[in-house]
């Protein structure tokens, strides 16, 4: 063969060669409830993807599902993804997490806002989780929060919790606020809501039992936050929140974690997952980093006067 024929033969393969882009991969990600907190976790994680190069519509079959608040449609959703066994599985918040463990035997699995993820039984070592699972834990500082309460509200004595009785993660935040609120000289006053339509009427239990309202990172009652805000607004009853997006929709104040660069974090370990490296091998994370939200419009609805020192510590101060 000539050297002609040598020259138009390579250019002929060069032609026919594909770029060399990264494999084409798919991401399922489930999450128990649609809200401001666990949405900006999901963008979180695509943005993050799509910066390291997997791109929905592109290299990347991205499929999501929201279970709507409802555990049984969590468990479909869970029986569906694993039949069809993505790459990766995301799994964003406690009950989405548990449900997807409990039937993806094999699957990847990334939880992400999980509280406690031993608690939950997703896990039973942080350092080494094993199996086919880890991810990124919210566990809020609830010792903290008892201190803004206090902060706050000087003459506080009691703060009323409401929380869902069935989320595991949820019963983990109100032992610990059993256990530092006393700390502060506040008593714990329980409210629970199971579902999103319960949650006005507990708001509404705590009227004239509680000098204020501590909302935790739970989905059941942050899906319905606008209730809690209803009663506080109404009856001077100041609402403290765990999640800063709560301030938002009037919470007079939160000390949380940006849940987009909670995503982001997720995001990298899926990306690890994507790469070749095994789930079970990388530690579950935290984040440490804390945001102080503020809103004295709100707080001024509800009969408390925030402190200009406050304000001015704020990461975002929120005006209505």
């Amino acid at each position: 063969m000539s050297t002609t024929s040598h020259s138009y033969l390579l250019t002929a393969l060069l032609i026919l060669m594909p770029v060399v882009t990264l494999a084409d991969k798919s991401v399922a990600i489930t999450q128990i409830v649609e809200h401001p907190a666990l949405d900006a976790v999901r963008q979180g994680v695509q943005d993050e993807l799509a910066a390291q190069g997997y791109r929905a519509g592109e290299n990347l079959d991205w499929s999501f599902e929201s279970a709507q608040g409802n555990t049984a449609t969590a468990a479909q959703i869970a029986k569906k993804f694993a039949g069809q066994e993505p790459d990766v599985i995301v799994a964003i918040a406690t009950p989405s997490a548990q449900t997807m463990a409990a039937v993806a035997r094999y699957t990847p699995i990334v939880f992400s806002a999980v509280t406690d993820p031993v608690g939950a039984k997703l896990v039973t070592n942080l350092q080494k989780p094993g199996r086919n699972i880890t991810g990124v834990s919210d566990l809020t500082p609830i010792d903290r929060h008892m201190a803004l309460i206090k902060r706050i509200l000087p003459g506080a004595n009691s703060v009323g919790v409401i929380y869902n009785p069935g989320e595991a993660n949820s019963v983990t935040l109100v032992e610990l606020v059993k256990k530092h609120a006393p700390q502060q000289g506040l008593q714990v006053v329980e409210a629970g809501a199971s579902k999103s339509s319960e949650v006005l009427s507990a708001a509404r239990s705590l009227v004239g039992k509680v000098d204020v309202i501590y909302v935790p990172t739970d989905n059941t009652i942050v899906s319905a936050f606008s209730a809690v805000v209803k009663v506080g607004q109404s009856a001077d009853l100041p609402v403290i929140a765990a999640d800063t997006d709560s301030v938002r929709q009037g919470a007079i104040a939160a000390l949380g974690f940006n849940y987009y660069d909670l995503g982001r974090q997720t995001g990298k370990i899926v990306v690890q997952i994507l790469n070749g490296a095994e789930a079970g091998d990388i530690a579950v994370q935290s984040v440490d980093k804390l945001e102080l939200f503020v809103n004295p419009g709100s707080a001024l609805k509800m009969g408390v006067t925030l402190d200009n020192s406050l304000i001015m510590e704020a990461k975002e101060v929120v005006s209505e």
